[in-house]
């Protein structure tokens, strides 16, 4: 295996233009971070944000540079907009900032995000099962895994290549029918992200914008959970057509989904609904019912707050299983209840979908 280093990334980069369309980008002070692992490399250039959308071209220049490294196999190169470039003066706003230009991903019709308040619900796997019960309704559907850290969709979809890149566009991968795009599907298994929020948000910007998903009836996202970069970079620059909560029913994973709802109810996202996972626990063995992280918590919460409720999946073996092994329930086992539950759901989100009017970006104001 060739060694790649970061001077051979430098060196690479001094054939690109920066943003003044003439110093050599590794002169400009324009990059951010570079993270090489093994044969792939991932190179943050922060850029001020009034030149953000302009200098999409010099992206790309410096995407072809780093490629054509011996030894480089894959490439991710993401535009920031954090501070202005080196030696410019500092500026004053006496005004609200410019909102963020929104991100247009053509050929699809709607994006839905799948989140949670916190890690550990299943939200991930409500995720991947969601999209494979509306693939089973006859839409067209892809799912976007933008949890950076904890990347879940590899093992979860068995996928274990790398997709292409043609005409500097990334090709989805495909399982059970749906497309497919995750970080995870550049790095080892246990490898570990390092990133910054610079770096998060761009990767994000570029799984959206640089993908070529063709024609979706929708596009099922994975959130990463909490309220962090990455939602909010979602939230600020794709016009969302809704919002699905994953909870388990027990209170403390609830105070944490009520934060995810207030966060895309104060970006005008509608929220389609709660999904309340590990509901119950059923024996295996003798069949038995347990409430083991409580119940109808979720249902209680969506009355509440005046959401639908979508349904409720059990903490059961088979889902777990059929998970790890890389075919989700709705496709492995499909006359199962389990499976049954999720297609319910799917047919729910739905229903709430069609119809909808499609809403624009929101504006998210700095005072």
């Amino acid at each position: 295996m060739i060694m790649i280093s970061e001077q051979d990334v430098y060196a690479a980069l001094k054939s690109v233009a920066g943003p003044d369309g003439k110093t050599p980008l590794p002169e400009t002070g324009t990059i951010a971070g570079v993270t090489i692992r093994d044969d792939k490399v991932y190179l943050s250039l922060s850029v001020a944000p009034e030149q953000a959308a302009s200098l999409e071209s010099m992206r790309l220049a410096a995407e072809q540079a780093v490629r054509r490294l011996p030894g480089v196999s894959a490439v991710l190169v993401n535009l920031t907009a954090q501070k202005p470039p080196a030696g410019a003066p500092p500026q004053r706003r006496s005004g609200p900032s410019t909102p963020p230009r929104s991100i247009t991903v053509p050929g699809v019709e709607r994006i839905i995000a799948v989140a949670s308040g916190k890690g550990g619900v299943g939200k991930s796997t409500t995720a991947v099962n969601l999209a494979l019960g509306l693939a089973g309704l006859g839409w067209r559907i892809g799912i976007l895994d933008l949890d950076i850290y904890g990347p879940s969709l590899p093992r979860l979809l068995n996928i274990h290549k790398q997709p292409e890149v043609v005409d500097h566009r990334i090709q989805p991968l495909e399982a059970f029918d749906v497309k497919a795009m995750s970080i995870g599907f550049m790095l080892d298994e246990e490898e570990p992200v390092v990133w910054r929020g610079p770096m998060v948000m761009g990767a994000v910007q570029q799984m959206l914008r640089d993908v070529a998903w063709g024609e979706l009836d929708c596009l099922v996202v994975d959130m990463p959970p909490g309220t962090g970069d990455a939602q909010l970079t979602l939230a600020q620059n794709v016009a969302l057509a809704g919002a699905v909560i994953v909870s388990t029913p027990q209170d403390l994973a609830l105070i944490d989904a009520r934060r995810g709802i207030a966060m895309f109810n104060k970006v005008n996202v509608p929220v389609l609904g709660i999904v309340e996972n590990m509901s119950y626990f059923l024996c295996p063995h003798c069949g038995e019912r347990s409430d083991i992280f409580a119940h109808g918590g979720a249902r209680h919460e969506a009355e509440r707050l005046g959401v639908p409720f979508l349904g409720e999946v059990p903490l059961a073996l088979d889902i777990r299983a059929h998970s790890d092994d890389g075919r989700p329930i709705v496709v492995a086992a499909p006359e199962s209840a389990y499976a049954a539950a999720y297609r319910d759901i799917a047919a729910r989100v739905q229903a709430g979908l069609v119809g909808a009017q499609v809403r624009p970006a929101p504006k998210i104001v700095i005072e």
